[in-house]
């Protein structure tokens, strides 16, 4: 008797697992991923191919443009914002989670259920971080003072809730490179300009969660603001304003949620699912 046939789902999500594990291993060895990074994009790999391989797809569209644009004037970035980031180099699985889980999540969901929604509400998550990852590598590049998107003041580069007029633009058109994507590997055109506005909206929203309500800190011997707990004058930091378990990652996290919603709203609102 022939054993019963593997679902296809199943083996998708076997393949990616191997195809997610060769992708990570080389952004390893190339440091644009962390150990754990790279073990936790193996995972979201997997889970998204088994939604099917045009998922696996729109996340490495996302994946090799965001390191692109991050090895784009690294040097020149890296000093711009040195001071301010509290992370840099390679990106950790926290990081990776942050930008990649609603999308995760709405692939495991997908590939159960087949549901249309849950298209709309991962386009929406995928443009949001690709929006926010393009305008801060454009924006930071770009030289430009950035300004408070809340007070308008020119605020140091690197400044959570800066923004500049070509990080603006880019972030428009990272929104529009995922919704071309999706629609060119046969996602439904309907959730194309809504992925847009969704992916733009939550990049908006990352820079007012950003400029108000992140944690800042303030180093006590150059009274300096930044985002890292030991400055590079080596003195430690001290809490000075915003809520403390919300650092960047988890504004990043809670900006792509907001896109998510207001896309399939926006689907919604036009006859779609």
């Amino acid at each position: 008797m022939a054993p019963p046939p593997v679902p296809p789902a199943l083996a998708r999500a076997a393949s990616g697992l191997a195809l997610a594990a060769a992708i990570a291993w080389l952004a390893r060895r190339a440091h644009s991923l962390s150990t754990s990074g790279a073990i936790a994009a193996t995972i979201v790999g997997g889970v998204c191919v088994a939604a099917g391989w045009d998922w696996g797809a729109l996340l490495i569209v996302f994946f090799i443009t965001s390191t692109l644009l991050s090895r784009l004037g690294r040097a020149t970035k890296e000093k711009r914002t040195d001071a301010m980031v509290a992370k840099g180099g390679p990106r950790d699985a926290v990081q990776v989670m942050a930008n990649g889980a609603i999308f995760t999540t709405c692939a495991a969901a997908f590939a159960i259920s087949h549901y249309p929604a849950w298209q709309a509400l991962a386009i929406g998550a995928l443009a949001t971080s690709t929006a926010d990852t393009w305008a801060t590598e454009i924006g930071t590049l770009a030289g430009r003072s950035p300004r408070s998107i809340v007070s308008l003041r020119i605020v140091p580069a690197g400044t959570s809730g800066g923004v500049t007029v070509p990080g603006t633009v880019a972030s428009l058109a990272g929104a529009a490179m995922i919704a071309a994507s999706a629609v060119l590997l046969g996602w439904p055109p309907i959730v194309a300009w809504p992925a847009v506005v969704g992916g733009v909206a939550g990049a908006l929203a990352d820079s007012v969660l950003g400029a108000v309500w992140q944690v800042r800190r303030r180093c006590p011997s150059c009274n300096i603001l930044t985002e890292r707990r030991v400055h590079p004058c080596g003195a430690a930091t001290v809490p000075a304003g915003g809520i403390s378990w919300l650092d960047n990652d988890a504004v990043n996290a809670l900006s792509t949620v907001l896109g998510a919603t207001v896309c399939w709203l926006v689907v919604r609102s036009t006859g779609g699912t």
